[in-house]
C-alpha cells in the first residue's frame, strides 16, 4: 500500500470523479485509475463503483483512515519545524459567516505578524455543513455556533452575542420600546432560520417558554441569505446582532428580544488525536485574538475568564 494510492482515493472522494481527482493532484487520469486499481488489488475489494463513480462501503472506510494517515504525515514536517521556531504548513479553518465578519480580519492581522509561513485556508458555511467536514478531517478547526452535536468534537467558548430582531426603521416593530415580548413578535411574519439549526432552537425554546409559536414567513438554513432578504425589504428577521453592520444602522434597527438566550460561538476541534503544530498555533492564536479584542461589535460579549 503506497501513499500515492491513498492520496488518489481521497482525491476521488473529495472531487467526485477520476478526472477531477487527477487535476487536483496534478497528474493524468490514467495514473489515478492505476493507483486505485492497485490499492483494490492489495485490499482484495472494490473501492470505487466504476458504473456510478461513487465510493463503495469499503471505499468509505479506507478514505476515513487514509485521511488520518495523510494528516499525520503532513504533521511530521510541521512538528519538526516547530522545534526550529519556524512553524509552517497548511491549516483549513471552518467558519460560520457571522463570526467571520470580525474574526477573520483580526486573525489575518496577527497571522502576518506571528506565523508568516502558515498557509491558512478558511471555508465558510453553516454548522450542518462544517461539522461533518471537521469530523472526517477535511477541516482542522471550525468556529461554530453552540451546541456542537458530534461526539467526536470538543470545543472552547469564544464569545456570546445577542439574538435580535432586525427590521427597517419604518417597520411597526421599530417603533416599539424595550425588549420585545414574543407575544408581540407573533403578530408579524418573521424571516427565521431553519428548524433544527442552533439559532432556531434558541428561538423556539424562548417562544415555548412564552407560550406562543412563531409565524415564519420563510425558513432558511443560511443567515447571510436571511439578512439579505431583510435588507432587500422582504421583512424583519431574528438574527445574531453581528449581522447588522454599522453602515446599515441608518436604515435598520436591532431590537432586543425578551427572555431569549444569547448565542454561544465556540472553536471546535477533533477530540481524539494530536494536532499538527500549525493547527495548535492557529487554535491558540484564534482564542488569543478574540479574548483580547478591543474593537468588539455591538451585541458581542467576550468571556470574563481565561479560556483554557
Amino acid at each position: 500500500m503506497e501513499i500515492r494510492q491513498l492520496e488518489a482515493l481521497v482525491s476521488i472522494a473529495e472531487n467526485g470523479t477520476f478526472s477531477s481527482a487527477a487535476e487536483a493532484l496534478g497528474t493524468v487520469q490514467s495514473n489515478i485509475s492505476n493507483r486505485v486499481a492497485r490499492l483494490e488489488s492489495d485490499l482484495g475489494t472494490e473501492l470505487v463503483n466504476r458504473a456510478t463513480g461513487n465510493l463503495t462501503e469499503s471505499g468509505d472506510i479506507v478514505v476515513e483512515r487514509a485521511r488520518r494517515i495523510l494528516r499525520e504525515l503532513r504533521a511530521i514536517a510541521s512538528d519538526v519545524s516547530e522545534l526550529n521556531a519556524d512553524i509552517r504548513g497548511q491549516v483549513t479553518l471552518g467558519m460560520i459567516g457571522t463570526a467571520g465578519r470580525w474574526i477573520v480580519p483580526l486573525l489575518l492581522e496577527n497571522l502576518r505578524l506571528r506565523y508568516t509561513k502558515i498557509n491558512l485556508r478558511i471555508s465558510e458555511g453553516t454548522n450542518s455543513a462544517l461539522e461533518p467536514r471537521l469530523v472526517n478531517g477535511q477541516l482542522d478547526l471550525a468556529v461554530l455556533a453552540w451546541p456542537v452535536m458530534a461526539d467526536e468534537l470538543s470545543e472552547v467558548d469564544l464569545f456570546t452575542e445577542d439574538l435580535v430582531v432586525i427590521a427597517p426603521r419604518d417597520h411597526p416593530l421599530a417603533q416599539l420600546k424595550g425588549p420585545l415580548p414574543f407575544s408581540t413578535l407573533t403578530q408579524y411574519d418573521i424571516l427565521l432560520p431553519m428548524r433544527g439549526t442552533p439559532i432556531r432552537r434558541e428561538i423556539d425554546e424562548a417562544a415555548r417558554q412564552a407560550g406562543v409559536e412563531m409565524n415564519a414567513l420563510i425558513e432558511l438554513d443560511g443567515l447571510r441569505t436571511i439578512a439579505s432578504m431583510t435588507f432587500d425589504g422582504h421583512g424583519p428577521s431574528i438574527l445574531p446582532a453581528t449581522m447588522l453592520s454599522p453602515h446599515l444602522r441608518a436604515n435598520f434597527v436591532a431590537l432586543p428580544i425578551e427572555n431569549i438566550a444569547k448565542r454561544r460561538v465556540v472553536l471546535a476541534s477533533r477530540r481524539f488525536g494530536f494536532p499538527a503544530a500549525p493547527v495548535r498555533a492557529i487554535h491558540a492564536l484564534l482564542v488569543d485574538v478574540v479574548t483580547h479584542a478591543t474593537n468588539v461589535p455591538e451585541g458581542v460579549y467576550l468571556p470574563t475568564t481565561t479560556l483554557q
